[in-house]
């Protein structure tokens, strides 16, 4: 059996920097340590920083606190948050990812000078629920083809288009296409500035993934169940292979994955560490 494994897998560098940050805090005895959500969406890093004393909160949850270090994970947050951590006098570590930063300082920007924000993602995604936090005039955002076709320029408005920086890129050009059709919809003319703000390494992984699951027999997609990128690389795969498995770790695999297959291969979401894509391929490699 071959098995092809994508070199794009893994922690991003934005999660990377996030991990690290918070094991940094660990080893230098800071506590308490909070974090405004996961950390990261995978449930065994998570789990292990709970076992260390990190404790993740809901936003809701930040108004309890007294004292501690609250830590701003790569999704990133609205300005609210960022003041209501400030009035309690508690400490906060920021490790939003670069690429999620510069979306909040473009569509800050575009709304103070007047554009209506169209932000390209799933608005109950944390990202975006951040990003939608930096907004200061009106915003809407889409996530499907039909919300793009229902979305009704409001008159006499610029219009600055964003996308979550994990959003599928060819959906993501679908939808362009279907919004920038309507610039003179009712004899309106509304102008589309369309900025592409999903993060090259989602762009490359999403490729890699795409020419892996063409020439494979079964492939594998390793994430937690709650990563937003790691759920678009399996929609991705799953239109090049019907054979296509959404797994966490390797107690996931049984052999009928495996039956008639002789190229197996594997990619992993931005949250997935590269110690579980070993075991994978081993257990693979070995099991089947």
């Amino acid at each position: 059996m071959i098995i092809k494994t994508a070199e794009t897998a893994g922690f991003c560098f934005g999660v990377a920097r996030a991990v690290d940050k918070v094991y940094e805090l660990i080893r230098e005895g800071v506590s308490p340590i909070y974090t405004l959500g996961p950390i990261i969406h995978n449930e065994e890093v998570v789990r292990d920083l709970e076992e260390k004393g990190v404790c993740p909160i809901s936003e809701e949850e930040l108004s309890s606190l007294a004292e501690g270090t609250v830590v701003i994970r790569s999704h990133g947050v609205g300005r609210g948050i960022y003041e209501k951590i400030k009035k309690q006098g508690l400490t906060y570590v920021d490790v939003t990812c670069p690429f999620v930063l510069k979306i909040h300082r473009i569509v800050e920007k575009e709304s103070r000078k007047g554009s209506f924000i169209l932000i390209i993602g799933d608005r109950e995604h944390p990202e975006i629920r951040g990003i939608c936090g930096w907004c200061e005039g009106p915003y809407t955002v889409i996530k499907n083809e039909q919300e793009a076709a229902d979305f009704v320029p409001p008159e006499g408005k610029n219009i600055c288009v964003v996308s979550q920086t994990t959003f599928n890129y060819n959906k993501f050009k679908e939808l362009v296409e279907i919004l920038t059709k309507k610039s003179y919809d009712n004899n309106v003319l509304n102008i589309f500035n369309i900025l592409n703000t999903i993060c090259n390494a989602t762009e490359e992984r999403q490729r890699e993934a795409r020419t892996i699951a063409a020439s494979s027999d079964t492939m594998l997609v390793i994430g937690g169940k709650h990563s937003s990128n790691t759920q678009k690389l399996f929609e991705i795969c799953k239109k090049e292979c019907g054979n296509t498995y959404y797994i966490q770790t390797p107690v996931d695999l049984d052999s009928e994955m495996f039956q008639c297959s002789s190229i197996v291969g594997i990619t992993a979401g931005a949250s997935t560490p590269k110690k579980i894509i070993e075991e994978v391929q081993e257990h693979v490699r070995t099991e089947f």
